[in-house]
């Protein structure tokens, strides 16, 4: 096996791999990669069909990954709904995502109190993700912020904190995260650190 048949078979088990990913711009991502590794290898071999082909591919990828960049911030993609912390629907995504949940955030345990506060993140009719937050007076205190897995790439929490305006309506004054999320993100959407904690004023 020389070379060239090993960058064909690089592209192709790198094509099947990105169709088991579960986030939508991970999946973009690698498959893009994917079809110009392929484009090289079938134009290096002649093989123009394929070539077309995976031109086509890259460039059909590349419009989707460019329009869910600019959704990624934008709030005018997203809503966020207010629901009782004992609303059924709000029981059956933590249901659902259980073990998931647990992943990111082992210390989540759902106990719901009158000082609880939870929001849905809705694309259209589907669920990107749930917060969940205890009322300490005017401070916030994160019980849940999960992004599913489709859509872990866009940091759903975000449109809670900075764009729904839902927290200040509440007499909200500051947000202080759960020090046991793992990979949290909140640097990147203007928290500060402070301890393993995260605080953010509104």
């Amino acid at each position: 096996m020389d070379w060239l048949d090993i960058v064909g078979w690089a592209g192709s088990a790198l094509l099947v791999f990105s169709l088991l990913q579960a986030r939508v711009l991970r999946f973009r991502v690698l498959n893009t990669v994917a079809c110009l590794v392929l484009v090289f290898f079938n134009a290096m071999i002649g093989v123009w069909p394929m070539v077309a082909m995976n031109v086509v591919l890259t460039a059909i990828n590349l419009w989707f990954i460019v329009q869910l960049q600019r959704q990624r911030h934008d709030e005018a993609a997203f809503d966020v709904l207010e629901v009782e912390p004992t609303d059924e629907y709000l029981r059956h995504v933590l249901r659902v995502h259980g073990e998931d949940i647990l992943r990111f955030q082992p210390d989540f345990l759902w106990d719901p109190d009158a000082d609880d506060h939870a929001f849905i993140v809705m694309r259209g009719d589907e669920t990107v993700g749930v917060v969940v937050v205890h009322r300490d007076g005017d401070v916030a205190r994160v019980v849940l912020d999960y992004g599913t897995p489709r859509y872990r790439d866009f940091t759903p929490g975000e449109f809670v904190w900075r764009r729904s305006g839902l927290l200040e309506e509440l007499g909200i004054r500051r947000v202080v995260t759960s020090p046991a999320m793992v990979g949290p993100y909140y640097g990147k959407v203007g928290f500060r650190p402070e301890g393993r904690a995260y605080v953010l004023d509104l």
